[in-house]
């Protein structure tokens, strides 16, 4: 939540609460779900005595108002235990279902406990905005109660307002009668709220704090007697009927006249009133007493009892039930909401502590003092004064930082200061950069370092009068006084050796192999690079790129290249002597594109028909990265070398390997080793390049195990990226391939960095995760750092904060341009301090805690079991979720599961982090595709690792042909899926096209130019270009989901009950998945175990 900016027409978290999954969807036979019971909040600083206040999930929330208030709706029937006392299709309270349940994989129990949902609560005290006024939401899932948040505004009646939640049902709808009847297929009954009531209204105070929460139904309850007549206060009305985005597959639910009484479709009997618990009692077995008359805001008792009062509807059959998806955390709803919220308004940095918008929201970004959050983000904005309470709340301190990021168009990149011999002005102690939070005192002769309070003298050169606030007269004419993010000129005291830098060099290293020949790859990767040298990365108006070019060629032996400008052919040397690497010249093997461009060509054309006839199939790996490492050397440059190499290095040579590729270990205390190098060859290496600036880009061809847990060590160590390409055919992977090498060889890089984060007094930096190299305790080394690479770093207090004074940060970057220029680049971030719990969950940012847990869980596979790792994990996601409840929320029963505001989405993100193939890989995953997403994933950014834990989904024909913008997603399950849509699903490397079996048939022709679903092809990678705006539209799409990706997703196109179909399933992560991982729901149910156990 953005505490410090004036809160906006709808305050961001005055929304539906995407807590209760935003839209109705209908169930698996397509049939409406019934819809929650909502009961007033009384005054608004708890409930009022005699019964359990809520309100329907995903409704908004609103204040008095002297219209007739909405009323409440209906409540799925209660009394059974949650999960399983009832298998499919038994029956409970009537015959069962005519549409017999389907049990989805996501019923079946992680835990044992009856759960109860969720519900997402900010953190008490909300100083800012209009006070939220609160209610709790009470739904019966499962035997089971959520409540959740109220909303500032009530739109005007009539107006659609909210998502709403359908407590679907796994099979089908639930009973409907009453004022309802029964509504067509597809189709559910209007959700509406209850607050308040006609004439009296109880005065507005400021609210407990939001919540969404769930409450199981063996901590009994309230009960209510049986009563009708007028209604009581803060009983409901009928309402507006409410908007339902993001729905697959029904029409809107149809408006009920305002002022309407409802009472619900037959339902459980009202609780009896009982003055020890809140929340539902259980009754025996799940049966109920003899039927007793409908009361306002509760359901009638059950199918075919009489409804006093309400207009009978035809009983229906009531099915086994499940916790409704739609009740608990919605990912979407929660992206949508902020999209909506903050999308529109540029996020100034002027303000201390400020929570960005998500990474899902375009915004534009207005640097006003502190690092965009492009650059830099924060686990939390509002840290803990102190260790004890850091410790207290288990809420990792950490910030994701990207350096170099690519900015949009629309933003300036960071200034470059020029301060000429002298050099950037340091704090003499600590040697902090100059930066907007520095203190000038004594009349501006002398400044005060924030990060150490040291004071020091201003040079002469850079003196300037201070204005009557203290601040100097010249501040916003100085970008390093006035911005969070600028660049340094670096003086020769930066440099290597003391002298400047030589322009870097890129070395390509080819694999000619008897594998590498035979796919088709040398040719392909000879014939693109003719074209590609001519864009070199060059800095800012250059002409040509000042980047010089060399070229080795390597089996057993290594050929290297004199491709000299004034040769008339280039000439081959072949070093044979791979134990001893030395590179055999000098003068002629890194040239000049332009001036050597005849000799390149001619080689890059001979390469190929050189070694057409080659049988030779063993390869060396380390002494290639050897001569290139020695090469730059040689020419006193830093540089990077590509290399392509397609199978296990098994030749006589240094860092030869073996196959050591072994199923059997999954699952045992010996698994770690499958993540770690095979020998220790590498990491010397490794520590070799870096000290050069050579960094190593890997492009893998695998046809079988290669070991890239040990190949990857030297690019991981260098700041480097590793492309693999299992089983390469040319037809299949070369524009795949070939986009990924364009992107890898045009982007700007720095090399030969040395990154350092200093921090003000009372936290220093203590861990730190991302592809690079430390010598020491304090400072990153990279050999080459891109705009796709982050460096995560973990924060730990070593002394008591300031609430006033707050945190500082600060990351300043050395490093050489691609033009050989010499720069720091500083980043400034400044944080709030709390010495209440409630300010740092509600100031909490759940992508980024994400993005560092999983890379701490996967650093952690190298070194315990993995069951180890898992077990942290959740250990520490509910230590964090109960300190919450004990500290921050308001009283309630213990079946409720309370989640923070901020964090409502922690579960369901982390347990796709959980189901991951690293920490939990199906039959089909390979240990080297382990250890490939393990390293790719240590060096993602927050936007990265949030779509490729959690993939969009997105239908392609709900949305109208002719509209520019995405399609709104989806959930990633498959209920979601209507077998007569299209769908879309990426997740930042893959991307799949699912068609289903009933999609129409003028769809089939418009995208695949055939007439029917049997003849479109099954793993087709490519759609046909054809003239019509359907086939544009969805080539548009992906054409700007590939764009906003660093790597190249590749397209397959999946039929419904297709083989490849069980590829796809393996990324709709909300559903319970084949490697034995938990559904959301049911690993909700397992938090909110382990929570109660360590609260009680």
């Amino acid at each position: 939540m953005n505490v410090n900016q004036s809160a906006p027409p709808v305050p961001p978290f005055g929304q539906p609460q995407p807590v209760y999954a935003g839209y109705h969807q209908s169930s698996y036979g397509g049939q409406p779900g019934s819809t929650a019971p909502p009961t007033p909040y009384g005054a608004y600083n708890g409930p009022v005595p005699g019964y359990q206040q809520t309100l329907p999930p995903g409704v908004s929330r609103a204040p008095p108002s002297s219209e007739a208030p909405p009323a409440s709706t209906a409540q799925a029937p209660c009394g059974q235990a949650a999960y399983g006392q009832f298998g499919q299709g038994d029956v409970q309270n009537g015959p069962s279902s005519t549409v017999q349940m389907q049990r989805f994989p996501g019923s079946q129990p992680f835990g044992s406990v009856p759960l109860a949902p969720v519900v997402s609560q900010p953190a008490v005290l909300q100083p800012y905005g209009p006070p939220p006024t609160s209610a709790q939401v009470t739904a019966q899932l499962a035997g089971m109660q959520i409540s959740g948040a109220v909303a500032p505004a009530l739109p005007p009646v009539g107006l659609g307002y909210g998502p709403p939640t359908s407590l679907a049902s796994a099979s089908g709808s639930f009973p409907n009668s009453g004022l309802y009847g029964s509504y067509p297929q597809g189709q559910a009954p209007p959700l509406s709220q209850a607050q308040g009531h006609l004439g009296a209204q109880p005065p507005q105070r400021s609210a407990p704090p939001q919540a969404s929460s769930f409450t199981s139904p063996a901590s009994g309850g309230p009960r209510m007697p049986s009563m009708t007549g007028p209604l009581l206060p803060g009983q409901g009305f009928g309402g507006p009927s409410v908007s339902q985005p993001n729905h697959v597959s029904s029409p809107p639910p149809q408006a009920l006249p305002p002022g309407t009484q409802m009472t619900g479709p037959p339902g459980p009997p009202p609780p009896m009133h009982s003055s020890q618990q809140p929340g539902y009692q259980l009754q025996q077995n799940g049966s109920f007493g003899p039927a007793r008359g409908p009361q306002p805001n509760y359901g009638g008792p059950y199918p075919g009892a009489p409804t006093f009062g309400s207009q009978p509807g035809p009983p229906q059959p009531l099915p086994p039930k499940r916790l409704d998806p739609d009740a608990i955390p919605s990912p979407i709803q929660v992206i949508e909401d902020d999209r909506n919220n903050r999308g529109s308004e540029p996020f100034v940095t002027g303000v201390r502590g400020q929570v960005p918008p998500l990474v899902t929201t375009n915004f534009l970004v207005k640097d006003q003092g502190n690092a965009s959050p492009r650059y830099i983000r924060c686990t939390s904005y509002n840290i803990p004064c102190t260790s004890d309470m850091a410790k207290q709340a288990q809420v990792p301190l950490a910030a994701v930082i990207k350096p170099l990021a690519r900015l949009p168009p629309e933003e300036a990149s960071p200034y470059v200061v020029d301060h000429g011999e002298s050099g950037p002005l340091r704090c003499n102690r600590c040697k902090a950069y100059m930066c907007p939070f520095m203190q000038f005192v004594e009349g501006g002769r002398r400044f005060q370092c924030c990060f150490c309070s040291c004071i020091n003298d201003v040079p002469p050169q850079y003196f300037q009068h201070l204005d009557h606030t203290g601040k100097r007269v010249d501040a916003y004419d100085r970008p390093e006084l006035s911005l969070g993010s600028y660049e340094f000129l670096a003086t020769v005291d930066y440099c290597k050796n003391n002298k400047f830098p030589s322009p870097p060099a890129f070395i390509f290293m080819i694999d000619v192999s008897y594998n590498a020949i035979r796919s088709g790859l040398v040719r392909l990767l000879c014939e693109e690079l003719k074209s590609l040298l001519d864009f070199l990365p060059r800095e800012g108006g250059a002409e040509e790129s000042e980047i010089r070019v060399g070229f080795v060629t390597y089996n057993k032996v290594l050929h290297f290249y004199n491709v000299k400008s004034s040769l008339a052919q280039p000439q081959m040397m072949v070093v044979s002597d791979v134990a001893d690497m030395f590179v055999p010249l000098l003068d002629g093997f890194l040239v000049n594109v332009s001036e050597s461009r005849a000799v390149i060509t001619s080689l890059l054309d001979q390469i190929p028909e050189m070694f057409a006839d080659t049988r030779e199939t063993e390869t060396v790996f380390a002494p290639v990265i050897q001569a290139g490492m020695e090469a730059l050397k040689a020419a006193e440059c830093a540089g990077k070398l590509f290399l392509f190499h397609t199978s296990l290095p098994i030749a006589e040579a240094p860092g030869k390997l073996k196959n050591r590729d072994d199923r059997k270990l999954i699952n045992t205390d010996k698994e770690k080793t499958l993540f770690q190098p095979q020998t220790g060859a590498y990491q010397t290496l490794a520590k070799e390049c870096v000290a050069q600036g050579c960094c190593v880009d890997l492009f893998l061809f695998p046809n079988q195990y290669v070991d890239v847990a040990t190949l990857s060590v030297v690019p991981q160590l260098t700041g480097g990226s590793v492309y693999k390409y299992a089983c390469f055919q040319v037809e299949n992977d070369q524009e795949r391939f070939l986009s990924d090498l364009r992107r890898d060889v045009q982007k700007l890089v720095g090399f030969d960095a040395v990154m350092r984060v200093r921090t003000s007094t009372g936290i220093r930096a203590v861990d730190f995760f991302g592809a690079f190299y430390m010598s020491n305790t304090t400072d990153v080394e990279l050999a080459g750092l891109d705009g796709d690479k982050t460096v995560t770093v973990e924060f730990k207090h070593d002394d008591r904060l300031n609430e006033e004074s707050g945190a500082l940060l600060q990351c300043a970057l050395l490093y050489t341009s691609c033009a050989g220029q010499r720069r720091l680049r500083i980043h400034n971030l400044a944080l709030n301090c709390c010495t209440q719990l409630a300010d740092l969950y509600r100031n909490c940012e759940t992508d980024t805690l994400i993005n560092y847990m999983a890379k701490f869980a996967y650093r952690g596979v190298l070194n315990s079991p993995v069951k180890t790792v898992r077990d942290t994990l959740i250990t520490q996601c509910a230590q964090i979720l109960a300190c919450y409840r004990k500290n921050c929320a308001s009283p309630s029963s213990a079946g409720q599961l309370i989640l923070p505001e901020c964090m409502k989405l922690l579960p369901v993100y982390l347990n796709c982090v959980l189901k991951s193939d690293v920490l939990q890989p199906g039959a089909e995953v390979t240990t080297d595709d382990r250890a490939y997403v393990r390293q790719l994933v240590t060096s993602m950014d927050v936007a990265e690792t949030n779509v490729f834990f959690y993939p969009r989904l997105l239908p392609l024909t709900k949305s109208p042909i002719e509209s520019a913008t995405e399609p709104p997603a989806v959930r990633a399950s498959e209920e979601r899926l209507s077998n007569g849509d299209i769908y879309l699903l990426e997740n930042g490397l893959n991307l799949f096209l699912w068609v289903g079996a009933s999609v129409q048939q003028g769809v089939v022709q418009s995208l695949f130019s055939v007439s029917s679903f049997s003849q479109i092809t099954s793993g087709l990678s490519v759609l046909p270009v054809l003239d019509n705006p359907l086939s544009k539209k969805v080539r548009g799409l992906i054409d700007s989901l590939r764009a906003q990706r660093s790597r190249y997703m590749k397209l397959i196109v999946v039929k419904q009950e297709d083989k490849l179909e069980m590829l796809f399933k393996h990324f709709l992560v909300e559903d319970k998945s084949l490697s034995g991982g938990a559904s959301y729901v049911d690993f909700l149910c397992h938090m909110h175990k382990e929570i109660r156990q360590l609260l009680s």
